[in-house]
């Protein structure tokens, strides 16, 4: 069950034993008490009704009752690398890492290089602010065993799974790669002051005003068949760089987003449309809701936290990530 409450319900819901995932703005999610819950700030989410703005109530993500065996865990930029051998067996994580911590950049830099990556489903998503606070206000994520608020560590719920059922990640990328340039980098990072542009190192930054781009399209790149986004932060001019929301990597060839028409229109026909009931957990990013200025605008019924980076195995922007837990067949 997943949906907008207020603080006196979901604090019913904990005192009552509950184990939930919350998402809310600080200073609601500070007056929570104790229990068996994890958090991420954020005051932007997708309901059935559509986009809303809402700092007065928590969105609450409530276990199915088949799942009896849950661990809750915090994780620091050294410790994160674990996560994948963490999870069950037959399990799910939900991770959630507070944005620009050093665990937020460890986890998107190398995310792919720890042990077990992607053997077992991980989902989740990166805590944020109002737009308005980002650089005066952190991100914050909150673990309800300890009734901590925590700042530099990202906070986890590893599920154990019925052995007659299974946790599957999904995404929704509207996004597919332009017919532009090839682009790749010599060096990983979230910020780049070269590229290389079909053969020629050229400065990023120059490269991009010279081309026109425009900046609310990310760079894509095709994983095996699986659209990457990779969003623009800004060009830092005094510095001649680029700044991104997650990083590039390099070697890997990234292409400028083709154009997209009506977002909602778009978005809406890449919603999954069958077992739509067993979808457990979702997220999508925030600049899907600001560039298209979703406020109000449904996008086909699954609801979520709004988000600074999403989490399907490894960070990604610009999409909306799922998890669905399904029957063995």
């Amino acid at each position: 069950m997943q949906t907008l409450f207020t603080i006196e319900d979901v604090k019913k819901k904990i005192e009552q034993g509950e184990k939930l995932i919350l998402a809310g703005d600080e200073k609601t999610l500070k007056q929570l008490p104790q229990g068996h819950w994890i958090a991420g700030t954020i005051p932007y989410f997708m309901t059935k009704e559509g986009g809303i703005h809402d700092t007065d109530r928590i969105y609450v993500t409530q276990l199915p009752s088949y799942i009896k065996k849950v661990t809750l865990r915090t994780y620091s930029e050294k410790s994160i690398s674990d996560i994948y051998k963490d999870i069950p067996e037959n399990g799910l994580g939900i991770i959630i890492i507070p944005a620009s911590s050093p665990v937020h950049l460890s986890f998107a830099l190398n995310g792919s290089g720890y042990d077990e990556f992607a053997t077992r489903p991980l989902t989740g998503w990166i805590s944020g602010v109002h737009v308005e606070d980002i650089g005066k206000i952190n991100a914050k994520v909150f673990y309800g065993e300890k009734n901590k608020v925590i700042e530099d560590e990202a906070v986890a719920m590893l599920l154990e799974i019925p052995g007659d059922k299974y946790a599957e990640v999904n995404i929704v990328n509207i996004f597919k790669q332009g017919n532009g340039d090839s682009i790749t980098f010599d060096s990983d990072g979230f910020d780049a002051s070269e590229a290389i542009v079909n053969g020629e190192k050229v400065n990023f930054a120059e490269y991009i005003k010279k081309a026109g781009f425009d900046t609310r399209l990310p760079l894509v790149a095709n994983y095996k068949g699986a659209m990457i986004n990779t969003s623009f932060q800004g060009i830092d001019e005094e510095r001649k760089k680029v700044n991104f929301y997650a990083p590039v990597f390099k070697g890997i060839e990234y292409k400028h987003a083709a154009p997209v028409g009506d977002y909602v229109t778009e978005f809406t026909g890449h919603m999954p449309h069958t077992n739509t009931d067993n979808i457990f957990f979702s997220c999508n990013c925030i600049l899907n809701y600001l560039y298209s200025e979703l406020e109000g605008k449904s996008t086909g019924g699954i609801t979520g936290p709004v988000t600074f980076g999403e989490i399907a195995y490894q960070l990604l922007n610009q999409t909306m990530a799922y998890v669905s837990i399904n029957d063995v067949k």
